[in-house]
């Protein structure tokens, strides 16, 4: 007997249950819009782990999880007679088709490009119908909202910081507002880390910070100029710090020597030697291809 699987109508319904205040889950039944956000959030961020790590097994469940939360919005709205999970669906769709006439001529799901195969089709072009069409949909809204439209409209607030550094930048770029080459970023680079150490020098905390704050958002837009994701880069150097500290702890741990009477000296070496077999380990270097 063949093991039973369950459809999309079977999710809307479980979620139905579980916010029913008379059977539901109490914790279910407690949850609101903004309970759910960092829910949101970490569900995102354990999608990308997953597809980081190639865990491919675990990607089903993880992206199960991220399906869930779009399904919990889509409960508080048909619970405030706003919209359901359909009319998510509708307009999703509805807003991918405007956005590919290039793959839907006419503008319906059943129209098809003729004669022209997707590599055939001019990316810069795409890109370019791409942003019109964003930048025509920012124009929109800000009509309803009686705001002058900016091409940093729709970024969102609650992105991490170092995402959204990359994102505010990149849609500056676009119009102009960026350096000619990388030679330009690294020497902001430079500019800022010399206004912090003037900070530092002075002794005023607050205006190193603000400092660090602009050199962070230096180092976003050369990775941008590198067409990296600063977010990707910082995860693997945070995975890398991990990996090798670890090692340290382990060298100490042999040693018999506690970690906080170990002095800086004595990690350093141990840091050291975990560096030289981490960066000629096979392993490594498959596993952390993307690593900077």
């Amino acid at each position: 007997m063949s093991e039973q699987r369950y459809g999309l109508d079977d999710l809307l319904t479980l979620m139905a249950v579980l916010r029913d205040p008379a059977q539901g889950c109490p914790w279910d039944v407690k949850q609101d819009w903004d309970s759910i956000v960092p829910h949101t959030l970490e569900e995102a961020y354990e999608v990308a782990d997953a597809i980081e790590r190639r865990a491919f097994d675990e990607l089903p469940g993880e992206l199960g999880d991220l399906l869930f939360q779009v399904v919990y919005y889509s409960q508080f709205g048909a619970e405030e007679d706003r919209f359901d999970f359909h009319d998510v669906v509708h307009v999703l769709t509805a807003k991918m088709l405007h956005r590919h006439p290039h793959v839907f001529p006419d503008g319906t799901l059943a129209s098809r490009r003729q004669g022209i195969s997707a590599a055939e089709v001019e990316t810069r072009q795409v890109h370019s119908r791409w942003e019109t069409l964003k930048a025509e949909e920012r124009d929109a809204r800000s009509v309803l909202d009686s705001a002058q439209a900016s091409v940093l409209d729709d970024v969102p607030r609650n992105l991490p910081a170092l995402s959204r550094a990359a994102k505010l930048s990149k849609r500056a770029a676009r119009v102009g507002f960026d350096w000619p080459d990388t030679r330009g970023v690294l020497d902001k680079l430079r500019e800022e880390l010399g206004e912090v150490e003037e900070a530092l020098v002075a002794g005023d905390r607050d205006h190193a910070m603000e400092e660090v704050g602009d050199l962070l958002f230096a180092t976003v837009n050369l990775a941008r100029t590198l067409g990296a994701d600063p977010e990707r880069c910082l995860r693997a150097t945070n995975g890398k710090f991990e990996r090798r500290f670890r090692q340290v702890e382990a060298a100490l741990a042999d040693e018999g020597v506690p970690l906080t009477e170990a002095g800086l000296d004595r990690m350093e070496r141990h840091w050291q030697a975990a560096k030289r077999r981490d960066v000629h380990s096979p392993d490594r270097k498959e596993n952390n291809a993307n690593e900077p």
